[in-house]
């Protein structure tokens, strides 16, 4: 086959990853992550400067264009994808439940959650506001103790940028590249099962 004909897959792919390693690189921007971001940055625009070099020099190939734009539509949905499997940084969940029912708080302490109430007024009077700081990657096992113990308990999380202290469902920070290496086992893990299924 003609060599000409690979170019469009080149673009594809080198734009896929570019934007991939873009749409992370902000991400990690917003966490503080003052090393990894600039390390993704520099891959970003060699790869660039790669894709975008092939596009200019068959700029009569419109196959080479189309390539570009879905390179670049694909690596946006894979940048969140994976963002969302490393599941970094650590998130607020505000929870309000009526006023004198510790059975939430509780639940979340013997889960080993940090947990903090204030006591507050509601639209129907007194309610008691549970805070709790988590790892992002353990929002799942939060909010699943606030569906088993209080269904009808209002909740919301909000991303945090640090916290100085606190109690965490986890005993050692390990760093950011171990937790990215998990990440992306249990993203191939996920994957395999699903290409199993019948």
């Amino acid at each position: 086959m003609d060599e000409l004909q690979f170019v469009p897959i080149k673009i594809f792919l080198a734009e896929m990853c570019v934007v991939t390693l873009g749409t992370l690189r902000i991400i990690f921007v917003s966490r503080g992550q003052k090393y990894l971001a600039p390390c993704l940055g520099f891959f970003e625009v060699t790869i660039w400067l790669f894709a975008i070099t092939q596009v200019m020099q068959h700029l009569d190939n419109v196959w080479c264009f189309l390539a570009f734009a879905s390179g670049f539509t694909t690596g946006n949905f894979l940048g969140i994808i994976i963002e969302k499997s490393l599941a970094m940084g650590l998130v607020t969940v505000r929870i309000i439940a009526p006023c004198g029912a510790p059975e939430l708080a509780r639940a979340l302490r013997q889960k080993r959650f940090g947990v903090t109430c204030v006591e507050g007024e509601g639209a129907h009077g007194p309610v008691q506001v549970i805070l709790s700081v988590a790892p992002r990657r353990k929002l799942k096992e939060l909010l699943a103790v606030i569906e088993d113990v209080d269904p009808g308990a209002f909740y919301s999380v909000d991303e945090l940028q640090s916290a100085s202290a606190g109690i965490f469902p986890t005993t050692t920070s390990r760093g950011m590249l171990p937790t990215m290496f998990e990440a992306f086992k249990r993203l191939g893990h996920s994957t395999s099962r699903q290409m199993r299924r019948p």
